[in-house]
């Protein structure tokens, strides 16, 4: 059975007690306002305002060390992670909304359940 993935999301890892203040910064940085009123702006994750056809720009407060990863969104995950798994990808944790995965470059990742509008334009539709 076909299904489709595409990139959703830059998230940027901050080892921070103020995600807030981390959040101004890349907000500033990036040109890219704070969302407050996105649903996803909650707890240790701050939304920046991204046009709907652009992938997410999202901060995060973290316990590990700072950096930045990427969201793949798909309509099916666990037949995406079985793809990627193909590519000599690794599951490090599955979690009840998402699948963390490390590429076999050492980069790790996560696959989503679909986040934004008007999915699955500009995805990849994969047999």
């Amino acid at each position: 059975m076909a299904h489709y993935s595409r990139l959703c999301a830059v998230l940027i890892d901050c080892k921070t007690d103020d995600v807030d203040e981390a959040a101004a910064f890349w907000a500033a940085a990036l040109g890219r306002p704070t969302d407050p009123s996105h649903p996803g702006t909650r707890g240790n994750y701050r939304m920046l305002e991204t046009p709907p056809d652009e992938p997410i720009v999202q901060i995060q407060r973290v316990e590990h060390e700072s950096r930045v990863h990427l969201d793949i969104e798909t309509d099916d995950i666990p037949a995406e992670v079985a793809r990627l798994e193909k590519l000599g990808a690794m599951v490090v944790q599955r979690l009840e909304r998402w699948v963390v995965m490390q590429a076999p470059t050492g980069q790790r990742f996560c696959v989503v359940r679909v986040q934004r509008p008007g999915y699955p334009k500009n995805a990849n539709r994969w047999d």
